[in-house]
């Protein structure tokens, strides 16, 4: 098959966030049996060797330069102009801001030609260069990380909206921009059940595929041994909004109480591009800030318990899938574990479940306290990665949807 990939973020190298490390990996699967064309852009931080590196790994790399960003320091006239247009037009401003009308010129030529059997989206950002009439002529696929109506919700619902007025004005023209664009696709592809759930009520009759995402088991290797003690970890990009608000309750309302108990206790945040409220973090007892690491299960590796504290933000957790499969045991709110079977009855216990204070503290002290708990964790949450949640199983799923059941879908 003849596959065109749009992705307006880079996806190289797969270790900047769960955008790039989904779409890495997808692509890296689908171009063992088929010819990858891969759409994309830059920005000042993507370098030529990894530009050359990620042309390696597909038949043809295309590469635009990311429009220059719009709106972080917009006045009052520019906000309400680009609210007017979300209003008429349908499509948010986060999506319009990454628009390239070059990567939109390209597409229609490269659609035109017949050069292409499949168009996937690798992300819903990618979705605006589609035209609905694209279904007509080859299969189109949209792979949405996350519904963007369920974040905002939850966001608005669990109080750490940035700006409630306006997420509350956007919440029903975001329920209204999600229903029209998936319905220009023909095949709609989400990380987790609540997504589909989600995305059914506005497209009841759309084919909706769960796929997880998974772990590069040669990235993340099994540890060898526990090393004990009362080292915390929380891993993931730290520009990221549900991420920094998970790190600073945990930071401010929950590790004092450990420390009461544990004075030792440690807490490393390892991601990168930590924001200046990250950072500020370092100023209290026992937190590291690292930013960007060589080598995630290094760190991992040294780790007592990885802590998984998001109270927003929709899909199956990577970090909490690449703790599992460094074998570190996890403690973790609903929301860092949703998609998984980690607690429930008839199941092997996985994790422990924690989403106040209270309970974080409880769960912490118990695996700090058993070293048997610690491995009956490690050992369970390992093998659930093994057997469910590789990239090869999700690579194989997504060319089930893309390419047929077989891997040739005839046009």
């Amino acid at each position: 098959m003849n596959i065109l990939m749009l992705s307006s973020t880079f996806p190289y190298p797969p270790t900047r966030g769960g955008t790039q490390v989904r779409t890495f990996n997808l692509l890296k699967y689908l171009s063992q049996r088929h010819s990858i064309t891969l759409l994309t852009q830059r920005d000042a931080t993507v370098t030529e060797a990894e530009i050359l590196a990620l042309q390696d790994c597909v038949d043809r790399l295309v590469v635009f330069e990311r429009p220059p960003e719009s709106g972080t320091s917009a006045g009052i006239f520019q906000k309400i102009q680009r609210f007017s247009s979300f209003l008429q037009q349908g499509t948010p401003p986060s999506v319009i801001n990454r628009y390239s009308t070059e990567m939109q010129e390209w597409i229609d030529n490269f659609v035109e030609a017949g050069k292409c059997d499949v168009i996937t989206c690798e992300h819903s950002v990618n979705e605006i260069y589609v035209r609905s009439h694209f279904r007509k002529q080859l299969k189109t696929v949209v792979n949405i990380h996350s519904s963007v109506y369920g974040s905002c919700y939850n966001q608005l619902a669990t109080g750490i909206s940035e700006n409630k007025l306006r997420d509350k004005i956007n919440l029903p023209l975001l329920r209204r921009y999600e229903q029209s664009y998936c319905s220009k696709f023909s095949e709609i592809v989400v990380t987790t059940a609540e997504d589909k759930i989600q995305l059914q009520e506005f497209n009841s009759n759309s084919e909706i595929t769960v796929i997880p995402n998974g772990v590069d088991l040669v990235s993340f290797p099994y540890r060898t041994s526990d090393p004990g003690g009362h080292r915390l970890i929380f891993i993931g990009a730290m520009d990221n909004l549900a991420n920094i608000d998970a790190v600073c309750f945990f930071s401010q309302e929950v590790l004092p109480e450990i420390q009461k108990n544990y004075p030792d206790t440690t807490l490393d945040i390892v991601g990168s591009h930590p924001n200046p409220e990250v950072l500020a973090l370092k100023k209290l007892p026992g937190i590291t800030v690292t930013g960007r690491v060589p080598s995630m299960s290094e760190y991992l590796h040294k780790s007592t318990v990885c802590i998984v504290p998001m109270r927003t933000g929709f899909g199956i957790k990577n970090k909490t899938l690449e703790a599992m499969a460094a074998g570190v045991p996890i403690v973790a709110s609903d929301r860092g574990l949703e998609g998984l079977a980690v607690d429930e009855s008839g199941t092997p216990l996985r994790a422990l479940r924690a989403n106040t204070p209270a309970e974080y503290v409880s769960a912490i002290t118990q695996l700090f306290d058993n070293s048997q708990l610690r491995a009956e964790l490690s050992i369970n949450g390992r093998e659930l990665i093994e057997t469910e949640f590789t990239w090869d199983i999700a690579g194989e799923r997504y060319e089930k949807v893309c390419c047929g059941t077989d891997g040739n879908y005839e046009i």
